[in-house]
């Protein structure tokens, strides 16, 4: 599979997590070519703040690999990620990052905090903005739109 269609699962994810009601965010982990894990949010569902869905991803591949290593992994994401999963991917030790639509609220990649320029973040992937953005924004776009 190449980037693009890893980017069309997650945002196959995020459709799914705004079916369920949740704020659509789609993630899916690879390792070696392989998807490992895919997730959307699931934070109402599950009545956990942490259940964003590169959290969800995190964990599923660091218990299916039995190590809280996962520096052969890359994450596709849709948005942004904020400050706490940005964390979970510098502890994760993943080895790229690649999202879709930027979040200049809550994002801690290249807004916000810049979690990975700062000098106590002891591990930074390599990150790759704006892959699949248009379709990633109109998903979150669409679905605050209906909520309004």
């Amino acid at each position: 599979m190449r980037q693009t269609q890893f980017m069309e699962l997650a945002l196959e994810q995020a459709q799914a997590a705004a079916q369920r009601g949740e704020v659509p965010i789609g993630a899916v982990l690879v390792c070696n070519g392989a998807v490992i894990a895919a997730a959307g949010n699931r934070t109402r569902e599950l009545a956990d703040p942490t259940a964003h869905a590169e959290m969800l991803v995190i964990r599923k591949a660091a218990a299916k690999f039995s190590t809280e290593r996962l520096g052969d992994c890359d994450l596709y994401v849709t948005l942004e990620p904020c400050t706490m999963c940005a964390a979970a991917i510098s502890f994760a030790r993943l080895r790229r990052l690649y999202f879709g639509a930027s979040d200049e609220k809550g994002g801690a990649i290249i807004s916000g905090v810049r979690f990975f320029s700062q000098p106590t973040c002891h591990h930074a992937p390599d990150v790759y903005s704006g892959l699949a953005e248009t379709e990633a924004s109109f998903i979150l776009k669409s679905f605050f739109k209906k909520k309004r």
